[in-house]
């Protein structure tokens, strides 16, 4: 028998609250590493609540811990204060994303940066400061998506970002290698999160008429994959983009 043991590692997840983010937390939590669980409030105290609440239900000394993806010296501050607390740094998963859908005709410059500053500067900010934190042989896995090779419309800003996330893992594999630690990213295609929920149901109905399997994702599907490329068993891939998306594209 098979199974995927992450015991002793620390894996630290961005957006790692709720969604996929959750998800991917339960997962690696499962798999038995210790999930620091990003967040970033922004006055309410609702998010630092969520992040907490998902950090003490995985367990394995899981905890939430603040941090702004745009924001450089806020990921520096975020990831001293988790090397400061555990061991090691050993998976990074970039999973922070927002949308801002609209045409292009109708889109506002605040609309497209930011979406560009959190979906795609954040994964370079986060891999910048990770980077010389990670041991040697630790795993990045970047979250793409399958709007940035289909391209919907009204995401210009979204799948643009996305896109972006692809090249820079290719990047990013090749200048890690030396040091054994794999780049990867996850492209999903519609899964039935808060983000997923914003579809307007006409286009949601649609997209299910593209996708072979006949049914959107379930969060824990994608987090599947995001575990798999985490664990010693993909110890030979980088640099990959991994579809999960029900066989709409290949």
């Amino acid at each position: 028998m098979i199974s995927i043991d992450l015991s002793g590692k620390t894996a630290v997840v961005t957006g790692g609250g709720q969604g996929l983010g959750k998800a991917t937390s339960t997962r690696l939590a499962e798999a038995g590493a210790c999930v620091a669980v990003n967040y970033f409030e922004e006055g309410s105290g609702a998010n630092l609540a969520i992040a907490e609440k998902t950090a003490n239900s995985i367990g394995n000394g899981s905890f939430a811990i603040e941090g702004d993806v745009r924001d450089r010296n806020s990921l520096a501050r975020m990831f001293d204060a988790i090397q400061g607390r555990c061991e090691s740094i050993d998976i990074v998963v970039n999973n922070a994303a927002i949308i801002r859908d609209r045409s292009l005709k109708k889109m506002a410059d605040e609309e497209w940066h930011a979406v560009i500053d959190t979906n795609l500067t954040g994964v370079y900010h986060t891999c910048k400061e990770c980077e010389s934190r990670l041991v040697d042989g630790g795993r990045i896995v970047n979250m793409a998506s399958i709007s940035g090779f289909l391209g919907f419309f009204g995401q210009a800003n979204y799948s643009s970002a996305k896109a972006g996330v692809v090249a820079l893992t290719k990047v990013l594999s090749k200048e890690l290698a030396r040091r054994n630690i794999t780049v990867n990213a996850i492209a999903p295609g519609v899964a039935l999160t808060e983000m997923g929920k914003s579809i307007p149901e006409e286009n949601r109905n649609e997209m299910l008429k593209q996708i072979p399997l006949g049914r959107f994702a379930e969060t824990t599907e994608i987090a599947d994959a995001i575990l798999f490329l985490c664990s010693p068993l993909a110890t030979y891939i980088t640099g990959q983009t991994i579809h999960v998306n029900g066989g709409w594209i290949g």
